[in-house]
């Protein structure tokens, strides 16, 4: 029988004294609203909301238990960790009082993580990570029993809650490592022991929170300095960032560069954006060559490939398992390509935006037929890279686009940039608002255009989106021969 995650193993991971009963399979929950007969409840406390508040709630819907830092008003047998044992006659809901309830989550995490044997992949750097992510458990599913973190579950939160989901079946785990400052990444890596660590690249992204770009270094590097030496930890590195390659020195892993350079274990060249139909390219490894066609959207997406097929041939997979996995529908996570006014094509790329997810959105606008449109927002959290960032991207909009409209208070950074790099002034435009935005493209939009939308999440530029989305909402600008 598969192996789960019992009420009775939490209550020891959270460092009570295993009970002889409650053995039945529970999960881990942080809403209320989501509870039943096998959730238990984690009361955290956040900014605006108090977990605690919501005990009775989670017990009402069918909770079996509740992880809390202070007393709560509920009818419910009680189990202070702190004072260890359990109550002569433990009635379920069972309130579970420990020192802190973030603690609690991540201590029972790591206890259940060591409870198991999945070889474990951890995924970190400035940009990439989540596709990363997804990728590589797409690959590894052709052959293993794979859990992979959801969404953005890549921080102290959501790290331990994916683990806690571990089964006794699952072979192989992908985790995504995110972070703030340094010292984030180590925590993590502590709780999920990863025995292959995937670095991306370092970027000025949260730049100004982490400290700057040495910092930022710094804190990436703390996943591969927690591997376990060769040969059972890998560093799986990207030679084409210095930064990057430097942290081989970092490590008793083995070392397993990937990129663009053939002196090194797995790179490609030949490659060619194909627009909206993917990217080819070919794969070296070793003497065998691989000529192949992805449905990820961009010339940056190689970098995504040779990551997921690097980690797949470290754990054993066939090429024909490989290409597979990499051709896997539904495959393009964040931009999506939506029917403007028009006959125009809307390519929604709102969910972040740094300097480099942003050149790289560029690129692939760059590779698509029609006239080009971008509107770019503010890039947010750059630190000292704020200005020299936006200004980069607007001048490499400046050889691509027909019009660039620069959205929010970093607007006059972005068009500063297209016009140093030759773009017309009258056609670097400037926009306090998404509705003066939206207020632009109604006067410059002609038929078939194809048009970026990009900014920072706090710019919520998706709304720009629904307004193209519409085709009625935008009159055609141009007047018809009569």
């Amino acid at each position: 029988m598969t192996k789960h995650l019992t009420l009775a193993d939490l209550i020891e991971g959270l460092g009570g004294k295993r009970p002889a009963g409650l053995a039945r399979p529970v999960k881990p929950i942080l809403d209320s609203r989501q509870a039943d007969a096998t959730s238990v409840f984690f009361a955290f406390v956040g900014e605006n909301v108090d977990g605690h508040d919501y005990v009775g709630d989670a017990f009402a819907r069918g909770a079996v238990a509740a992880v809390v830092e202070r007393d709560v008003a509920v009818e419910a047998s009680v189990l202070d960790i702190t004072q260890g044992g359990l109550p002569a006659e433990p009635v379920l809901p069972l309130v579970i009082r420990v020192p802190d309830v973030l603690q609690a989550l991540q201590q029972a995490a790591t206890f259940w993580r060591q409870q198991l044997t999945p070889r474990v992949i951890g995924v970190t750097g400035s940009v990439g990570k989540t596709t990363t992510k997804e990728l590589i458990a797409c690959v590894l599913r052709r052959r293993y029993h794979v859990l992979h973190s959801t969404g953005s579950y890549n921080n102290e939160i959501g790290l331990p809650l994916t683990l806690l989901q571990l089964t006794g079946d699952c072979e192989r785990v992908v985790l995504e490592m995110g972070m703030y400052v340094r010292g984030d990444i180590a925590a993590l890596a502590r709780i999920a022991q990863p025995q292959v660590g995937v670095v991306t690249n370092v970027e000025p992204v949260h730049a100004e929170r982490a400290g700057g770009l040495d910092n930022i270094t710094l804190a990436k590097r703390e996943l591969v300095e927690s591997l376990p030496p060769a040969p059972e930890g890998v560093a799986v590195l990207n030679y084409d960032d210095l930064r990057v390659r430097a942290m081989a020195g970092g490590t008793r892993a083995r070392i397993f560069f990937y990129g663009l350079s053939p002196e090194i274990d797995l790179w490609a060249d030949e490659v060619q954006g194909l627009g909206l139909d993917g990217v080819r390219m070919r794969l070296h490894y070793g003497k065998e060559q691989l000529y192949l066609r992805v449905p990820l959207l961009g010339r940056h997406s190689v970098h995504t490939v040779l990551r997921a097929t690097a980690v797949a041939l470290l754990e054993g997979l066939s090429w024909q398992e490989i290409v597979e996995g990499l051709r896997s529908p539904g495959m393009q996570l964040r931009l999506v390509s939506v029917e403007g006014p028009q006959g125009a094509l809307v390519l929604d790329d709102t969910y972040n935006s740094s300097p480099p997810s942003a050149l790289a959105a560029l690129n692939l606008l760059e590779d698509l037929e029609g006239r080009k449109i971008a509107v770019l927002g503010d890039m947010l959290e750059l630190g000292e890279y704020e200005e020299e960032g936006h200004i980069k991207v607007g001048c490499r909009a400046a050889g691509i686009v027909e019009h660039l409209i620069a959205v929010g208070k970093c607007a006059p950074l972005l068009t500063r940039g297209a016009r140093l790099c030759g773009l017309p002034a009258e056609r670097a435009h400037e926009a306090a608002s998404n509705a003066e935005a939206v207020a632009l493209l109604k006067e410059l939009l002609q038929p078939r255009d194809v048009i970026l939308v990009k900014g920072s999440r706090a710019l919520r530029m998706e709304n720009i989106v629904s307004e193209l989305s519409v085709a009625a909402s935008l009159p055609s600008p141009q007047k018809e021969d009569v």
